[in-house]
């Protein structure tokens, strides 16, 4: 694997930004009828379920932070909560969110690549939602290094991402498939190419036992997986 599908990956989310709360909400290309809309809600909150029951707390630090769909969630729980990301754009996207929704959110943003990035401090709680799906098996261990890095002692690591299904992706993408890459377009038709690794959970919590990790791997019936794990 080279660099420069790591940087397309980048560059696919940073002009992404303004659409990809569209893949969340199942709209525009992703909208695929009332019944997938309300199937897929559905697991989401299993997974917002299974997040509250993790009991976040204290010094909270979200991974690829995105837009804020679980920036808001996490806000609720953290004392302190650092948010990590690689687009400026999807940053500002996030403070906009977490400004509408409540003014009492205290938030440090960083904009950085997470396969360059170094904590300078240990967190209580990690969480970082679709994005292990994008660390390609070359880089999985020294992201799980960076995590327990980032960890404190007896702190907890939280993670939600996709499970295969044609469904999730949209209308006009290319066929999933499991090899590791996927071509996915913009609103406007522009292709990039960028990692898309489908983990199925027992193998995933395999491979975290490996690495050092204790915990449990779960999946919804169609769309996610979700993990609480520990050191």
């Amino acid at each position: 694997m080279t660099t420069d599908i790591l940087q397309e990956q980048i560059q696919y989310y940073r002009d992404r930004a303004s659409e990809y709360d569209e893949w969340f909400f199942r709209q525009g290309r992703y909208d695929r009828g009332e019944p997938h809309r309300q199937l897929w809600f559905s697991e989401v909150a299993d997974v917002e379920v299974a997040l509250g029951e993790s009991k976040p707390s204290g010094d909270i630090l979200e991974l690829a932070s995105g837009t804020g769909l679980w920036t808001q969630h996490l806000a609720d729980f953290a004392t302190t909560l650092t948010a990590v990301d690689a687009s400026p754009e999807v940053i500002a996207l996030n403070k906009q969110r977490l400004n509408s929704t409540s003014s009492k959110y205290s938030i440090k943003y960083i904009i950085a690549d997470l396969f360059n990035w170094t904590p300078s401090q240990q967190y209580d709680f990690i969480f970082f939602g679709f994005w292990l799906s994008h660390v390609h098996p070359d880089r999985f261990t020294d992201f799980w290094q960076t995590v327990k890095n980032a960890l404190k002692p007896d702190g907890c690591v939280f993670f939600v991402d996709s499970l295969f299904n044609p469904e999730s992706t949209a209308n006009n993408h290319t066929k999933l498939d499991r090899q590791g890459y996927s071509e996915r377009k913009l609103n406007d038709g522009k292709t990039y190419r960028i990692v898309k690794i489908f983990h199925e959970p027992l193998q995933l919590k395999e491979s975290l036992q490996q690495l050092g990790w204790s915990g449990n791997v779960h999946s919804t019936t169609n769309f996610f997986l979700h993990g609480l794990v520990h050191l």
